[in-house]
C-alpha cells in the first residue's frame, strides 16, 4: 500500500513530467537516425519514470541468461559513448535533485529515487526495469 502510495505522490508532483521528458528525448534520437540506437534506452528510463516505487533496473544478461546485443560489446560501446555525452548530466542533475528531496524527511524516499536514476542514467543500455521480487528470485539463483 506504501509503494501504491509513494508511486501516486512521485507520478502526480515528478514522474510524469521527467517521463514527458525522457519520452521526448528517445523521439529526438529517433529522428536523428543517429540516436537510434539509445532511445529504447530512454523509452525504457521513461517508463520507469512513471512507476519507480518497488521496481529496479537489472542487467538483461542476468535476467535472461543470455547475452543479447545490448549487453554484449556493442552494448558496453553504447554505454561508453551515452555517458561521454549524455549520462554523467543526467546522472549529475539526478544526484543534486535526490540531494535535494533527501533534505526534507518526507523527501527522502524521493530523493533515493532519484540515486536509483542516477546510477541508470550512467548506463542504460543493456538494462530491464523489473520488479523487486524478482531482483529476489535473481539474487538467489546467483547464491
Amino acid at each position: 500500500m506504501l509503494t501504491l502510495l509513494l508511486n501516486v505522490l512521485w507520478l502526480v508532483l515528478f514522474g510524469f513530467a521527467a517521463a514527458i521528458g525522457w519520452f521526448t528525448a528517445a523521439l529526438v534520437m529517433l529522428i536523428t537516425i543517429v540516436g537510434i540506437p539509445w532511445a529504447r534506452s530512454a523509452l525504457t528510463i521513461g517508463v520507469f519514470m512513471l512507476w519507480p516505487f518497488g521496481r529496479t533496473a537489472v542487467d538483461r544478461r542476468l535476467l535472461t541468461g543470455e547475452e543479447d546485443i545490448g549487453t554484449g560489446a556493442l552494448g558496453t560501446l553504447g554505454n561508453v559513448l551515452w555517458f561521454l555525452f549524455a549520462g554523467w548530466w543526467l546522472a549529475l542533475g539526478h544526484l543534486l535533485i535526490g540531494l535535494a528531496f533527501c533534505l526534507t524527511i518526507i523527501g527522502i524516499p524521493f530523493g533515493f529515487q532519484h540515486f536509483k536514476f542516477a546510477g541508470l542514467s550512467l548506463a542504460p543500455i543493456g538494462k530491464e526495469i523489473v520488479d523487486a521480487p524478482v531482483v529476489d528470485a535473481i539474487r538467489a539463483r546467483y547464491r
